[in-house]
Order: structure tokens, then sequence, then C-alpha cells
């Protein structure tokens, strides 16, 4: 509720002051003066039933300003006596004159503001809402699948994999079609100035992974960090929603933004922040736009990120800035172990930085964004129990992972039916972005982007001393983009399509956070997509996307898929 209150006690001075120069009044004058006096009353004490201030506030608001329009009185000759009450001596009133502007400008000013409260509160609307729900917004999602995945007849078969520690059980069999759906609701409050909190929930399964390590004793109850789908032909089963995102976010400068808890991806990932809502940009914002332009070669555009970050961006609303830097930093922890005489894993941390320069040159048409990155992997290697029958390392495993990276065994029982799988390479990553959008043709946008990581962090010294393997190093990835069309499909007839070449070798990233679409999910392959867009109706929109991908080493795997989706959002 925004009611000018600093132009109430004006109101009571002016009425005030003429009210007690009402002794040198003509009654009509006086008269006036009172009916002025007793609406700035009534207008405050409305203010009061109405509960935008305390009583006790209204009361001294009135006392300071009769005290301030008495000491504000013109001063006149002293007398014998002073008047009556009432202003009366004998049958004679006395009047200063008031203006008729002035008291014009009292009544327009009052008008104003209980015209405007009305407005504001919607007074003798039926419909009305209470204040503090217009501090909440509504957001939310539904996609629609038809998924179509085809295997090569020369792929290696699915137990090949399964025994060297890859997540894979299909390598062979045509999947002709699979239904899926995904569905987000999400929720913003503006809890205060530069203080919003955010909430999403989403379809989702939460899975048991025993083989990826144990948790006091157990297997770990666990969902996919990259996907909220949930497929269909579960004998009409009810799905289940987990909490997609809980965070507190900060904003105490324009320029300055802190979050955490769980919230979406804090940093760029080759989106321009001029066509949309960006990284940058989406301060409580839950449910992203359709179409939006993005490279995922490091991660999964569903992946959300547990801990802090902070994103600095000067200049960024302001369209005088040819050069608006930005830096975005973080610390997530990833695993939480409880140390103790028969564990001795460590915590799993993963700290990120990144430093980055928005573009436009003049009269070009053309915008740029340029960002560098380095992802630093604490204690995500795995280390070999030292005795057989130990399980002091065992949760050097990690919680959740997909396929293409190194591994090695730290099981210690003898028993390779039990095997214990692990990271056998260290992950630090340096990781360059850039985009470029040419908008001469507007609406319509020519969009290119290139995206290029490497594992530095790669050591073969490091490896073949924890697994007693030599492995060759596959730490490189890179992928180039081209999009023509609407940068986001909001309307009916809108379009885009999009094409790309990606190639991510074995340990070029963690393979748990990557696109769970190119060969499944995970690194070590290379291969392409071509995905198209159209609007349907008022953010509806339909997708068409094919994928054929290969793996680059070991064993040989290619499969290609097409999605079919039908998208709806509010």
């Amino acid at each position: 509720m925004n009611i000018r209150l600093p132009s109430i006690p004006v109101l009571v001075l002016a009425a005030a002051t003429a009210f007690m120069q009402g002794a040198h009044a003509q009654d009509g004058e006086r008269e006036k003066v009172e009916v002025l006096y007793q609406t700035t009353i009534n207008l405050i004490q409305l203010l009061v039933e109405q509960g935008v201030i305390k009583q006790e506030a209204a009361d001294a608001m009135i006392r300071k300003a009769e005290q301030q329009a008495l000491a504000a009185r013109p001063q006149e000759p002293a007398r014998a006596a002073p008047p009556p009450a009432g202003g009366r001596q004998g049958d004679e009133v006395r009047v200063t004159y008031v203006p008729e502007h002035i008291k014009k400008e009292i009544r327009d000013q009052l008008r104003e503001e209980v015209v405007g409260q009305a407005k504001q509160e919607r007074w003798g609307d039926v419909n009305a809402v209470p204040e503090w729900a217009s501090r909440f917004t509504l957001q939310g999602d539904i996609r629609l699948r038809e998924q179509a995945d085809f295997y090569s007849r020369g792929n290696a078969p699915a137990a090949n994999f399964q025994a060297i520690g890859q997540n894979i059980n299909n390598t062979t069999e045509d999947t002709y079609h699979r239904e899926r759906i995904r569905l987000r609701l999400g929720i913003n409050a503006h809890i205060a100035d530069g203080v919003d909190l955010g909430v999403r929930i989403a379809t989702g399964n939460i899975t048991s992974q025993p083989s990826t390590g144990e948790l006091m004793g157990g297997p770990v109850s666990i969902g996919s960090p990259v996907s909220t789908l949930q497929t269909l032909g579960t004998f009409n089963s009810k799905f289940g929603f987990v909490l997609d995102q809980a965070y507190l976010r900060l904003t105490p400068f324009d320029w300055l933004t802190v979050s955490g808890g769980r919230f979406p991806n804090p940093f760029f990932v080759g989106t321009v922040g001029s066509i949309h809502t960006g990284p940058l940009r989406r301060v409580g914002y839950t449910v992203p736009d359709a179409g939006v332009v993005h490279t995922d070669l490091l991660w999964d555009v569903d992946l959300n990120f547990e801990g802090l970050a902070v994103n600095i961006h000067p200049w960024l609303e302001d369209d005088r800035k040819t050069f608006k830097p930005f830096l975005n930093a973080g610390i997530f922890p990833l695993q939480q172990v409880n140390r103790s005489e028969t564990v001795k894993a460590r915590d799993k941390w993963f700290f990120g930085a990144q430093a980055g320069v928005e573009w436009s040159p003049e009269h070009t048409h053309t915008q740029f964004r340029l960002g560098a990155a380095y992802y630093d992997y604490r204690n995500i290697s795995g280390v070999r129990n030292p005795n057989f029958g130990d399980t002091l390392y065992n949760q050097t495993s990690t919680l959740f992972r997909q396929k293409g990276n190194s591994l090695f065994n730290i099981d210690n029982d003898g028993d390779p039916t039990t095997n214990l799988w692990a990271l056998a390479a260290d992950y630090r990553i340096a990781n360059v972005t850039l985009v470029a959008d040419y908008s001469k043709f507007a609406p319509i946008h020519v969009i290119g982007t290139v995206d290029y990581a490497r594992n530095v962090g790669y050591d073969q010294g490091r490896i073949f001393a924890r697994s007693g393997q030599r492995i060759r190093p596959e730490t490189d990835a890179y992928q180039f983009r081209l999009t023509v069309g609407y940068p986001v499909i909001r309307e009916r007839h809108q379009w885009q399509v999009f094409g790309f070449y990606r190639r991510s070798e074995r340990d070029s990233m963690l393979d748990a956070f990557t696109d769970s679409n190119y060969l499944l999910g995970g690194t070590n392959h290379k291969g392409f997509t071509l995905h198209a867009l159209y609007g349907v109706a008022h953010n509806t929109w339909l997708g068409l996307r094919y994928n054929s991908y290969d793996q680059i080493s070991g064993l040989p795997l290619s499969i290609d898929s097409v999605n079919l989706d039908l998208n709806a959002r509010f």
C-alpha cells in the first residue's frame, strides 16, 4: 500500500493554521475553515481505520501540526486582554483573508489523496484482494513429449558398458515411442524492497542408487539433478512432486544480487541479455522463456544450483553504455559427509567464478556477450579402500553420475559383482563462451554461439597413482550453434530454428550435470542437433528436435533420437 503520507501533515498544518486564525474570520469564511479542518481530521481517522497508520501516530501528527500552526501565527500587538474562546470580543469578529487559490490547492490535494487511496485499495470493489496477495507472482509451464530412440546395430551390448561402470541399460533395442510429461509450478514472493523469495515444485522421481555410494550405512535416495521428466505408463499410478527450487534473493543495490538456497543457474550460459530475461536479469524468475537462446555445453538447462551465488552487473540496465561488465561467482556444496573413525571421505564442493562483458557497438545492429569462467571441483575423485573389506572411502564415490567420465573401482572386497565406481580424474574446468546477436531484421534475429571448455585439472600421474590405470587425456569440449528466428516464442506464428555441432570428450567436464539428451546424457560424444519451434497460440508452442550422436572413444555406441514437444506456460 503506497500512500503519500508526507503530504498529510501539510494538510493538517494548513487546516490548523487556518483554524487558529479563525478568531479573525468572518462567519462564512470561518465555516469553510472549520469544514476543511474537520475534513482533514476525518481523513486521518480514516487512515487509522484502514490500518495505514496507528492511532498514536495520528494523534502525534495532529499535535505537531497544531504546534507548528501556533508558532507560524502572525504576531499581533499586545492587548489588554486576550479575546475569549471562539474568537469573539463583544459582537465584533475580525477576519484574516485566506486567498481562494490556496483554498483550492488544499481541496485539490486532499481530493487527490483520497481518490488515489480509493483506487489503490479498490474501495467498494467486492473482488478486491488483500495487499499482501499482490506481493506474490505465480508462474508455471507444462511439456508433453513423444520421444523415440534408435540404436545402431553396431553398438556394444549394455552389459559390456555396465562392466566398466557406465550407467546404460540398453544399447540395441529401439524405443519407438515413450510418452513423457514435465510440469513446473513456481511462486515468487516480493518480501520487501531488495528481498525476494522463490519456490518451485516440479514433476520428477526420487530413485535409490546404491551403486553410487552410501551414507549412514544405507543406499542413497536421490533424484536426477538434470531432468524433471515423468515417464507415462506406470499403470496409472500417481506422479510425485519434488522441491525443485527454494531460495532467498537479496538485491541491496541495482548492480548486486546475492542468492542463497537452491536457485537457477547463476552463470551466463550463452544468452544475450537485451533479448530476454537472461541469467543476469531474472531476479525472482523461475520458469524460462520458450526458445531462449543458450548454449548447454557444460550445464543442462534444467539444472539448479545449491549454495550461495553473487552476481555483480553494473550498468546492465543503462542503454547508454556500450560496454557492460559482469561478474558471477558462487560456492556450492555437492556432497556432505559425516566423518568418523569408519568414514574418512571428505565433503565435495564446487567453486565457480565467471567474468565477462556485454558489448553493443553503435550502428551495427549487433550485440556481443563474452564470458570466461573457471569451475573448480574439490574432493570429487575417488579414493581406493586400503585393506580388504574396508569401507573407509566408500563415500568418495559420487552420489549421481550419468556416463562418460573415467572410472575405477574403489571397493576392496574381492567381489566383482559389487564394484563401487568412482571418478578417476580431477576436474577444474576453464570455459569461454561467446554470443553474437544480429538484429537488423528484427523481430527476426540471427544468433551465433561458440562455447569451449577444457579440464585443466587433468593429471595422468595422479590418475595412475589413484587408480593404477594409464588413461589417455581426453579433456576438450566445444559447441558451435546458429539460431534464426524469434529469440523468444510468445505468440502464434512466431518461429525459431537452430542447429549445432558439439564434441564433448570423456573427461572434459563432470558428466553428472551435462544435458541428458545427447547420447542419452553424459560426456564422450560427438554429433549434431536440429531443432524447430513454432508458436500455435499465446505462450503455446510446438517443438521438433532431432539428435544424432556417437561415442568418441571406448566401446562403440551410436544413438539417434527424435523429440516432439507441446509446451505451454503462464
